[in-house]
């Protein structure tokens, strides 16, 4: 299957979730003053804490990915989604650009809730970003271009995640093997499974979507049961 079968002219998934990420960090500045977005009701209804999580509020790995922590972080991600968003989207098609870009998230915020630091308040839209950093390096192998340039700006960005202070080191590389795994499921798959004589459009269409769902089934289940199984303290905030 070749990704390029449905092609956006303009990346406006990419625009219309960066709008979002924007809006909701407006939002946030907006209840709670400027400074300090973390102090929203909205930031607090919906960023990952594992305790929250385990009380049921499995919303939260989704909502996370769509907060902020100050205007840097924000704007940091947001021209990072804009770079990346711009070459995978018309890749991969609007609809299977969406679909990778949720299933990195949920499996940034799996690995957060397998692996993280207990009292870790986690929060942003890294995940998803690393994700579509896996999935352009798949896109660039898939294509038989020399993936140095990918993975020197992936290496370069794992290194300055263990780096830096604050960061989600387990959230970004969760979100980069689900978003590298479901590209991966788009383009290489269909022609594992699939006779060449039934190697049609429509049918590796289909083992790709299905195999995506598979993908977002895993990462829901594995951050759902992290949850359910947690068995430490209640944070309070």
């Amino acid at each position: 299957m070749t990704p390029t079968r449905l092609v956006a002219d303009r990346p406006y998934a990419t625009y219309a979730l960066i709008a979002v990420n924007f809006v909701v960090y407006a939002l946030c500045i907006a209840q709670a003053g400027v400074g300090d977005p973390g102090r929203a009701a909205l930031f607090a209804n919906g960023d990952l804490l594992k305790s929250d999580v385990a009380a049921g509020e499995y919303w939260r790995l989704l909502t996370s990915g769509f907060l902020h922590f100050s205007v840097t972080h924000v704007a940091v991600n947001m021209l990072s989604l804009y770079i990346l968003g711009r070459a995978v989207e018309p890749a991969l098609g609007v609809a299977r650009y969406l679909a990778v870009y949720f299933i990195a998230l949920f499996g940034g915020s799996a690995a957060v809730m397998l692996f993280e630091n207990d009292a870790a308040l986690t929060a942003g839209a890294s995940g998803a970003i690393y994700g579509l950093m896996g999935a352009m390096l798949v896109i660039i192998l898939k294509s038989r271009v020399s993936p140095v340039p990918v993975l020197l700006i992936i290496g370069f960005n794992v290194v300055l995640s263990f780096s830096l202070p604050g960061i989600s080191v387990l959230g970004h590389l969760g979100g980069l093997t689900f978003g590298a795994a479901a590209t991966a499921a788009i383009v290489y798959l269909p022609g594992l499974v699939l006779p060449a004589r039934r190697r049609t459009p429509q049918a590796a269409s289909r083992v790709g979507w299905i195999a995506l769902a598979a993908l977002l089934v895993v990462a829901l289940g594995l951050g759902i049961g992290a949850g359910l199984s947690y068995d430490g303290l209640t944070y309070i905030r």
